[in-house]
C-alpha cells in the first residue's frame, strides 16, 4: 500500500514525457481554439514541454473528442465544449461515450452567444431582424459552427420565440461561419463572443443582442435578448479541460493544478476576459457534477423542443 501512496505523486511529477497535445474540435479562429490557445501559451512552461494546439474540425466539435477518447500516449488532451460535451450526445451517433471514455479535469470558463448580422442585411435592431425574416419566411440564413452547436440550439430557440422561419447552414467551425457572414453569403448567426467579438470591434459585422441574463462587460451598449423583447433564449457555450478516462487520476489533479495556475495568471485574465469570458475554475468533483447536470440540462430541452439535424 505505501508503495501505491508514493508512486502517483511521482507519477504526476515525471508526467509530461513528452510534448502534450490539446484538441480542439473547431477550425482555427472560433471560440474553443481561442480557449484553448490561451491555455496552451502558458501551460508548457510549467509543464517544462511544448503544448501545442491541434484543430480537428467536423461533427459538432466530435472528432476531437472521438480522437482523444481513444488516444493511449497519456498526452493528449481536450479542449471540451458544451456542444461536444453536452449537446451532440444526443442528436449524433457517437463512436464513444462521451460520459464514460472521457473524464472532466480543468474547467476553465465559459462565453454567451451574441445574435450578429451582416452589416448590408439592414436590420439595426432585433425587433427590425424579426419583421425582416417574417416578410421573407426561409430566406434568411444563419450560419452555425456546426448542427447540434450553442449557436444551432440558440436560434432554434429564437424561431421559436420570434415566430420566425430561418435557414440552418452549418459550417466546420466558427471561423469559416464569419467568413461567409463578413461577405454576406449568410445573414446572421448566435455566435459565441470570442468568435465575433474582433469583427465586430472592426465593424465587420453588427452585434444586435447577447443571449444572456445581463449584457456583457466588452459589450456593455448591446442589449440582451430579453430586453429586446425576445425572451427564453439564454445560451452560452462553456469550456474544460477532458482526458481519457483511463487517465492516471495523479496526472488528473496535476494538469487541474496547472491549468488553474494559468487561469489565475493576470495575463491570461486580461486575455479570456478581453474576448467577453467569465472564468471559473472549480475542482475536479464539481465539473463532474457540472458536466452531469448540463448534459441531463441540454437532453431535456432538445427532447421538448423536439430539435433535431438537418
Amino acid at each position: 500500500m505505501a508503495c501505491c501512496c508514493i508512486a502517483a505523486p511521482a507519477l504526476a511529477q515525471e508526467w509530461p514525457g513528452k510534448p502534450v497535445r490539446i484538441l480542439v474540435g473547431s477550425a482555427p479562429g472560433g471560440g474553443t481554439d481561442a480557449m484553448a490557445r490561451a491555455v496552451a501559451d502558458r501551460l508548457g512552461p510549467l509543464l517544462k514541454q511544448a503544448v501545442v494546439v491541434e484543430n480537428k474540425p467536423g461533427a459538432s466539435n466530435t472528432l476531437a473528442a472521438d480522437a482523444v477518447a481513444k488516444s493511449t500516449d497519456g498526452h493528449t488532451l481536450l479542449m471540451g465544449v458544451s456542444t461536444a460535451q453536452a449537446i451532440a450526445p444526443h442528436l449524433l451517433k457517437l463512436n464513444y461515450d462521451s460520459n464514460k471514455d472521457l473524464v472532466p479535469v480543468a474547467f476553465v470558463g465559459s462565453v454567451p452567444n451574441v445574435l450578429v448580422v451582416n452589416n448590408a442585411l439592414g436590420a439595426n435592431d432585433v425587433q427590425s431582424l424579426v419583421k425582416l425574416a417574417k416578410v421573407k419566411p426561409g430566406q434568411l440564413n444563419y450560419a452555425t459552427s456546426g448542427a447540434g452547436s450553442t449557436q444551432h440550439i440558440a436560434a432554434e430557440l429564437f424561431k421559436e420565440s420570434a415566430g420566425v422561419f430561418i435557414t440552418h447552414i452549418p459550417y466546420r467551425g466558427s471561423g469559416p461561419a464569419m467568413v461567409d457572414l463578413i461577405g454576406g453569403q449568410v445573414q446572421m448567426s448566435f455566435d459565441t463572443l470570442p468568435s465575433v467579438i474582433g469583427q465586430i470591434k472592426a465593424g465587420k459585422i453588427k452585434a444586435l443582442a447577447v443571449a444572456a441574463p445581463k449584457r456583457n462587460a466588452q459589450l456593455p451598449d448591446v442589449p440582451t435578448l430579453a430586453e429586446s423583447g425576445v425572451k427564453g433564449v439564454e445560451m452560452s457555450a462553456w469550456y474544460g479541460i477532458y482526458m481519457p478516462s483511463s487517465t492516471p487520476k495523479a496526472v488528473q489533479e496535476r494538469v487541474l493544478a496547472e491549468v488553474n495556475k494559468v487561469l489565475a495568471m493576470p495575463e491570461t485574465i486580461t486575455r479570456l476576459e478581453g474576448i467577453g469570458a467569465e472564468i471559473t475554475p472549480m475542482a475536479q468533483a464539481k465539473f463532474q457534477d457540472f458536466h452531469n447536470a448540463e448534459y441531463k440540462r441540454f437532453g431535456d430541452l432538445i427532447q421538448r423542443k423536439n430539435i433535431k439535424l438537418d
